[in-house]
């Protein structure tokens, strides 16, 4: 018998060259999607960020997620994940409790420093700064959000009187902080519900949490699959899929190579189709064989809640073919 277990996804927004449409065109599709994966039984839509991205990648989460929120009822809505040193802490956190007014109380905060210097650069931010922007940053968002009147005098921040009102319907609204470094994991354990990201620093979190004597059982963890997909035909589906998710992994690689704040162990490089598809980066499972996955990965860590990617381009009506045996053949198993 497998414990409860959640599943979402990632939804990029992306509206790449080659696949390129109207992007109010796309927009809408998106929405539509998601309200899908509401009645179809997905826990949780998450929109990322990045900027000055050519395929378009999602800049602006925040006014997304209140869109979702408005056609939506049930399913949470996640920033997954708001590059925080490019927002004013104030204005972030007295925006997002009006998104969570909006939206009943949905709203989940994943949250991380970025690794482009060519974004914090846009934004006027010092991309050598923004882990202690960062930490700066989240004493006072989390105060905000707990309903506190909030004076600061820091390096970085400097205010005075600041309160959220009106606050957030549950007087607070659940953190999850991503990264790699350890230093994401001393965040997560001062400031946040729990870690956001990748398998490897789930188990980090989780050995953090036993070295500090905290209850390691209670600890949330929600892992990225953004390259695992379910699938009756394995095989069909690689072929299928594969140029979707080259072009995501693409993506990716050519973000933490320019300016290698990434090891190669996290993840991503550029690579052409036929390298990618000899990688082993595209995982597609059966449905028996991604519950013996997640049974595995439930019995390491606290795990709460799985997140796929909707790659981009890919068409609305096979997205729906996949992330349907999803919410049919697996979900059941960890209801």
């Amino acid at each position: 018998m497998s414990g409860k277990l959640t599943f979402g996804y990632i939804y990029d927004f992306r509206n790449p060259p080659q696949w390129h449409r109207p992007s109010e065109q796309l927009y809408a599709e998106m929405l539509d999607l998601i309200a899908w994966s509401e009645s179809a039984g997905f826990a949780e839509a998450w929109i990322p960020e990045h900027h000055i991205a050519s395929d378009g990648y999602m800049p602006s989460p925040l006014i997304a997620m209140a869109a979702i929120a408005a056609r939506t009822s049930k399913i949470r809505i996640g920033s997954g994940i708001a590059l925080a040193p490019l927002y004013n802490p104030v204005r972030f956190a007295t925006d997002c409790a009006v998104l969570d007014i909006i939206a009943g109380g949905r709203i989940d905060l994943g949250l991380a420093i970025g690794y482009r210097r060519r974004e914090t650069a846009a934004f006027g931010v010092d991309f050598t700064k923004r882990g202690r922007i960062f930490d700066e940053w989240l004493q006072i968002v989390s105060r905000l959000l707990a309903g506190e009147q909030v004076d600061f005098n820091g390096q970085y921040f400097q205010i005075s009187g600041a309160r959220v009102m009106p606050p957030a319907p549950r007087g607070r609204i659940p953190l999850y902080i991503g990264g790699f470094a350890d230093k994401s994991v001393e965040r997560v354990l001062r400031y946040g519900e729990g870690y956001i990201g990748s398998e490897e620093v789930c188990h980090a979190y989780v050995e953090k949490l036993r070295e500090s004597g905290q209850d390691h059982a209670a600890a949330k963890v929600r892992i990225t699959g953004v390259t695992t997909v379910v699938a009756e035909d394995p095989e069909a589906a690689f072929e299928e899929l594969a140029p979707y998710f080259h072009h995501v992994n693409n993506s990716y690689g050519e973000w933490f190579c320019e300016d290698k704040v990434h090891s190669a162990e996290h993840g991503f490089r550029p690579m052409t189709i036929a390298e990618f598809k000899a990688s082993g980066t595209l995982q597609v499972l059966t449905p028996d064989d991604a519950i013996a996955m997640f049974q595995r990965l439930q019995s390491k860590m606290p795990l709460e809640q799985y997140i796929f990617s909707m790659p981009a381009g890919l068409p609305a009506e096979r997205f729906v073919h996949y992330a349907d045996i999803v919410a049919n053949k697996v979900m059941p198993a960890f209801a």
